[in-house]
Parts: structure tokens; sequence; C-alpha cells
């Protein structure tokens, strides 16, 4: 009974340093913005991810080259929207808005999945879905008008905000796909062809905007991107998964404002307000309103 629990406190641990991971990686983020550009940052960060794994994954891939085929053009669109789309666009959006903020809008990831599952997956939102949603929402709106809804229709001043709420939207349709398909295939495998086409996916973009020189003031948090957010944090979250469940998972992302705002104030010198207390707490009693469950309706049996 004792190494159970023991076993079950353990597991517990495994998300919240994911979380912490990602949290660090937004700060990264914004303190990376003068001195590398966002192309290439994402650029660099998954050719070290991809160099990283490549060792152990490249033969298991070949071997299992008949199942990476079949699901080929999935893997592609999970890359597309969870690789280049939501990370370069995050990066994007780190010129023009704060860690805290980048922090909060992430938060907003089950909402906006709620609403695409239901486009998609033809999964109708409950009654505590929508009003927790709506609630969310205007939390954003409260925080992206810095307290005050009316700044908002100065839409070039929230340029980094609204470009960070494309990105959330973008993931939310990345974690659809994945319950839409369900994919029966290793999950590094996955990982590992997925940031192979997101290499591809840059070479446009590189051609373009060029590719920045590694020096010694941003490879630092080239090597952090490339390796704790893109590798660690993901094993971690998927060996949580399987031992804590993914609803109780799922839970942790809510932290992910908190460790996102102590990170940039402590490291970034950015402060925390009262508009970001007040529409933080909207969007985090929407998010758990939005996963409350409908009673269950009890069917009595007559024919007795």
């Amino acid at each position: 009974m004792n190494q159970i629990a023991k076993t079950q406190w353990w597991a517990f641990l495994l998300p919240l340093i994911a979380v912490l991971i990602w949290s660090m990686n937004i700060a990264v983020t914004r303190y990376a913005v003068d001195l590398i550009e966002p192309a290439s940052i994402s650029f660099y960060r998954w050719l070290i991810a991809f160099i990283v794994l490549t060792p152990f994954m490249l033969f298991k891939v070949w071997t299992q080259r008949a199942l990476v085929r079949r699901h080929l053009g999935q893997l592609a669109i999970l890359s597309a929207f969870g690789m280049v789309l939501y990370q370069g666009l995050s990066y994007t959006a780190a010129h023009y808005t704060t860690a805290t903020n980048m922090g909060i809008v992430n938060a907003f990831i089950p909402v906006f999945t709620i609403f695409i599952s239901m486009l998609i997956l033809k999964d109708i939102p409950n009654r505590f879905a929508i009003v927790g949603s709506i609630i969310s929402f205007l939390g954003l709106l409260y925080i992206l008008g810095k307290g005050d809804f009316t700044t908002l229709l100065n839409m070039g001043g929230h340029s980094g905000d609204l470009l960070m709420v494309v990105a959330v939207f973008f993931y939310a349709f990345y974690g659809v796909f994945l319950k839409k398909w369900q994919l029966k295939i290793p999950l590094l495998i996955s990982l590992y062809v997925q940031i192979g086409f997101a290499l591809l996916y840059h070479i446009p973009f590189l051609m373009y905007f060029g590719l920045d020189a590694i020096n010694a003031r941003n490879a630092p948090s080239l090597l952090y991107a490339g390796i704790f957010p893109s590798l660690l944090a993901p094993l971690l979250w998927m060996l949580a998964v399987q031992h804590i469940g993914p609803n109780r998972t799922s839970i942790f992302m809510n932290l992910m404002p908190v460790f996102t705002a102590i990170i940039a104030s402590l490291w970034l010198a950015e402060q925390w307000t009262l508009f970001h207390t007040i529409g933080g707490m909207m969007i985090l009693v929407g998010i758990v309103m939005a996963q409350k469950k409908n009673a269950p309706v009890i069917v009595q049996n007559t024919s007795s």
C-alpha cells in the first residue's frame, strides 16, 4: 500500500515538472526576442530536437516505415498545427507582448478545444462548458484590455496578444486532431516524424527571412528550447497520462499562467497587476466550470 502511494505521489510530479518546463520556455521565448528572429529560433529548436532523437529513433522509424507511411498525412497535419503554426506564432507574439500575457492566453487552450471539438467531433458542449467558456473569454478580454474593455478598440496595441490567441487556437486544433485520429503509432516515433515535417515546413520561411547564426548569446536559449520543452516535457507529460490519466493530467495546464508569471517577475522584471489577477481568476473559474460534466440521468427500472 505504501509503495502504491509513493508511486502515485511521484506520478503527480511528472506533469508538474512538464508544465514548469513549458512555462520557463515562454519566458525564454520572451528573453530571446532581441537575440534571434522567430523563424530562426523555431527552426533551430526542432533541429536540435531532431538531432538528439535521431540516434535513438531513426532505426525504429525505418523498421516501422509501413506504419508510418499509413499515417504520414495525419502526422504532417499535426506537425503543421502543433509545431509550426503554434510555435511560430508564439515566437512572433513574444516581440509584441509579455511572457505573463502569453502564459495566461495559453491557459485558454481547453476552452478553444471544447468548441473545435464541437465542429470537428460533433461533441456538443453542455451548459457548464458554454457558461464557463463565456466567463473565460470575458476574462481573456479583460486582460487584453488591461482592465478596460474600451481599450480593445485600439487593436494595434494588442497585436502580440492577438497573435498568441491565434497560436493557441491552432494548438487546440492539434489536440482535437489527436483525439479524432487516435493514431496507433508509438508516441516517440510520432514525435520524431512530426519534428521532421516541421523542419521541412521551415524551409520557405528561412528562404524568405534568412537564418540567423548561432552565437554565444542565443545558444543557451536554443539549447533549452530544443531539449527541455521539445523532448523532456512531452515525455514527462506522456508518462503522466499513462500513470494518472489524461483528465487529471490536463488539470496541471492551469498552473502555466501562475508559473509563467512568477518566472517572468523574477527573471524579466514583469509586473503582475490587478487586471492580471481578476482576468486570470475569471479564466480559471471558466475553465474549471467548462470541465464539469452534466449529472447522469438515472432511469428507474419499472419493469419489476
